[in-house]
């Protein structure tokens, strides 16, 4: 008999902030594990009321009950193993906090009128994002505040935006060449997926993420520095 299910399914329900059948719906589906039942009654732990907290972030996500119970059967008995290793791959990539401006702020910080071209170029860069009425939110403050350094040295805020898509653009294929790198020699596909395996993967993700950093830092400060020598030795006849 487990001390930590204490919960019955109506406290189950009230502390996850849903209702009684909806708690019994998913458990038909398979997303809850099973009760620990008692005298006929059956307990719930926190353990169920996280993962029912889980289910609710999937679908606020916009997964469906049928694309969760696919995550639920990847995990072949790792319990919350499969979530865990979700939210480390959601979370391995975003260290900053985003912040929130009005259209007056934005204006302020890239030194103009910010009319409706250059607020739809950069949305679809992801410098900002609308949040409705006079609203917007930052999520790379650090790149928010890049481009205001650009502007303050007399750059025009459209030749700034063109070279962020030029890094858009490139930190994509960035990107995809490190996930190739994880899929294809990470991630073995073959793989029983036991608990110790989703703590493997985990684990290399985490490494993963600082490691990357890392490479294109360095990279980038090498091709800098020759670009930069190369533009000066232009600038002086050599």
């Amino acid at each position: 008999m487990s001390d930590s299910a204490t919960l019955t399914i109506d406290e189950l329900a009230r502390e996850a902030g849903m209702t009684v059948r909806n708690v019994r719906a998913h458990q038909s589906r398979g997303l809850l594990p099973p009760a620990e039942i008692r005298v006929r009654t059956g307990y719930y732990s926190r353990d169920h009321v996280s993962r029912l907290r889980t289910i609710q972030e999937l679908q606020a996500e916009g997964f469906n009950l049928k694309a969760i119970e696919r995550l639920v059967e990847a995990s072949n008995g790792s319990g919350d193993a499969p979530f865990e290793f979700r939210r480390a791959l959601l979370t391995s990539f975003t260290e900053e906090e985003p912040e929130l401006a009005t259209t007056e702020e934005l204006e302020q910080r890239l030194g103009g009128p910010f009319d409706p071209k250059t607020q739809k170029k950069a949305e679809k860069l992801g410098l900002i994002r609308h949040l409705g009425g006079d609203r917007y939110e930052i999520p790379s403050p650090t790149l928010m505040a890049a481009g205001e350094e650009l502007v303050a040295l007399g750059i025009p805020v459209t030749h700034a935006l063109a070279v962020g898509e030029q890094i858009n653009r490139h930190s994509r294929a960035i990107s995809r060449a490190f996930v190739k790198l994880f899929v294809e020699d990470v991630l073995d596909s073959e793989a029983e997926r036991t608990p110790e395996e989703w703590a493997r993967l985990a684990d290399a993700l985490e490494r993963l993420s600082p490691l990357a950093t890392d490479a294109v830092r360095a990279g980038f400060q090498q091709t800098m520095s020759a670009a930069v020598e190369d533009q000066v030795g232009k600038m002086l006849g050599k």
